[in-house]
């Protein structure tokens, strides 16, 4: 009985862990494997790839412009409540897709605009106002934006490592969902697919979140990183947070935040990052299967590619609790760029100079480079913001760098589809989307961690960050 009573009871914010994980795995990773849909759709309803690539750039601005809106509506609302509404409409808008068709075949109105034409018929209309609109926005309310600043006030002295395992919840869902969609195409229709991707959303992920999400650790009689083993340990947490509410540019109104650069040099940096992440989210596995891999091995390509993203950023998330996060971002920034020279560089030397590589060679070097380096920096983004102007309006500062993301990834798929049209190749517009890379990087490497972060504010009250740079 002793030993029973003496055992520390499991820290309730690692439930909210796990909801969240689920929560990303689901919606997320249904919804960046968008691109096992492109060519079965495209081919039933007579679309070209520049029309789908308009309606996904649709979708992706659409996301973009109401992160900052549903981030607000986190702050003033709370997670369980956005979460929950989020993912309730986007498993029935996923559903909806599988009635996507023909319906309206007699109608059609046709843009025609220098480099590029599409034709807007019922079909692609249909899909512009549930994936584009409905579908988009409601991926705003469960994103990496809510789920982190939820988390972000339960955790303080893990918070990099937390982020990071709730992150890779994302690309685990494309390991998982991506292949398994792909396997639903082919052994049904895309039609079935749909259907069961958007159930997922409603019988598994909705019900975690709305059963074990809580806003912060005082709803749970806990306190952050659930460190209640004593009261002598309770009153240094106290103190620790005390400490970080020093950091130099926490401010009382999310307005503050955009007279100082940080917020603009992760802003800008992230908004790179949703150039080089979208356009291969909806154009990697086409692109694959035009270099004459077959449908089933692109997809196990990307998954491979979504799976190394789940070590990468857990990797990351250990490092980040204890070496300069910009660094590490910046690092991450720049082995995205390798990963596109790979990628790019059979086609473009048979281009240029009529050298034959295997265009296999570049699709699994990018997917083991690319997977290492996708998504471990949204949780360093993330971290960074909440070290630099803390949690209060964590929800909206983090809405505004996804914006910048959702639109760089607006652009690039859509400009992809277009040079795709013009070209017949995507090696253009991945060459284009690669060199942005280097801008991310210096961006990155600029932020001055150490004058703004809370983690070096507090250096004196909590272990010191080794492997820290000098600004």
């Amino acid at each position: 009985m002793a030993l029973r009573s003496a055992r520390k009871p499991i820290f309730y914010g690692w439930f909210i862990v796990a909801a969240g994980f689920f929560a990303l795995f689901v919606s997320m990773g249904a919804r960046n494997g968008f691109g096992v849909f492109v060519v079965p759709m495209t081919g039933d309803l007579g679309w070209s790839r520049t029309e789908i690539s308009a309606a996904i750039a649709i979708g992706v601005m659409v996301n973009g412009l109401s992160q900052p809106f549903l981030g607000r509506l986190y702050d003033q609302y709370g997670g369980r409540l956005v979460i929950s509404i989020s993912l309730l409409v986007l498993g029935l808008a996923s559903m909806l897709l599988s009635i996507t068709s023909d319906f309206g075949a007699g109608f059609a109105f046709h843009i025609d605009i220098v480099v590029f034409e599409i034709t807007l018929s019922a079909s692609l209309l249909f899909l512009i106002a549930i994936y584009g609109l409905v579908m988009s926005t409601a991926s705003s309310g469960v994103s990496l934006v809510t789920v982190h600043a939820v988390l972000a006030k339960w955790f303080q002295r893990r918070r990099g490592i937390v982020l990071s395992i709730v992150t890779a919840g994302t690309s685990a869902g494309g390991l998982i969902l991506t292949p398994f969609a792909a396997f639903l195409i082919d052994w049904t229709d895309w039609r079935l697919a749909w259907l069961v991707l958007g159930a997922l959303v409603l019988v598994l992920a909705l019900p975690l979140v709305a059963f074990f999400v809580r806003e912060k650790p005082e709803d749970m009689g806990e306190v952050p990183d659930g460190e209640r083993s004593s009261l002598a340990q309770a009153d240094a947490g106290a103190g620790r947070r005390t400490a970080q509410a020093t950091a130099p540019l926490e401010s009382e109104s999310w307005k503050d935040s955009f007279r100082h650069p940080p917020i603009w040099q992760l802003s800008g940096a992230y908004f790179v990052c949703g150039v080089t992440t979208l356009i291969i989210s909806t154009h990697y596995v086409p692109f694959a299967i035009d270099m004459g891999i077959s449908p089933g091995v692109a997809a196990l390509a990307f998954g491979l590619m979504q799976g190394l993203n789940v070590a990468g950023v857990l990797v990351v998330g250990l490092l980040a609790d204890r070496f300069s996060r910009k660094n590490l971002l910046g690092t991450i920034y720049f082995i995205r760029f390798f990963a596109y020279v790979m990628l790019v560089m059979p086609g473009a030397l048979n281009y240029l100079f009529g050298v034959t590589i295997p265009p296999s060679f570049g699709i699994w070097c990018f997917a083991v480079l690319a997977g290492m380096s996708w998504i471990a920096t949204p949780p360093l983004t993330s971290s960074l913001t909440a070290d630099i102007y803390g949690t209060r309006n964590l929800g909206t500062l983090g809405g505004f760098t996804t914006f910048a993301h959702q639109i760089g990834g607006s652009i690039s798929v859509f400009v992809a589809g277009v040079l795709y049209d013009q070209t017949g190749t995507y090696v253009i517009p991945f060459g284009l989307a690669g060199l942005t890379l280097l801008g991310a990087t210096i961006a990155s490497w600029s932020v001055k961690e150490r004058k703004y972060s809370v983690r070096y504010q507090t250096a004196t009250a909590r272990p010191a960050v080794v492997g820290a740079d000098a600004d």
